[in-house]
């Protein structure tokens, strides 16, 4: 998202988050992802936290991985990867 200058679930280059795991032979029953552009992981936690719908909530996801870049736009990019195998 840094690199390619752009700030959403869908991708030019991979398409959705499911697209991305599939051509790396993710295998995965359900999946999501969440995002936050901000200056702390304090911060975008807590933006998340204030979303019912919010993946963090979903009891369902068995495994995560998260990756957080430096961002001139926000501070830093957070993205959040949630899978059930």
């Amino acid at each position: 998202m840094k690199n390619n200058n752009y700030f959403s679930h869908t991708s030019s280059y991979y398409g959705t988050p499911f697209d991305m795991m599939k051509k790396y032979g993710v295998k995965f029953s359900i999946a999501g992802e969440n995002l936050a552009g901000n200056q702390s992981m304090e911060k975008a936690l807590a933006a998340w936290l204030k979303e019912s719908g919010n993946n963090i909530y979903n009891k369902e996801f068995t495994h995560t991985g998260i990756g957080v870049v430096e961002s001139p736009t926000y501070g830093k990019l957070f993205v959040e990867m949630f899978m059930k195998k």
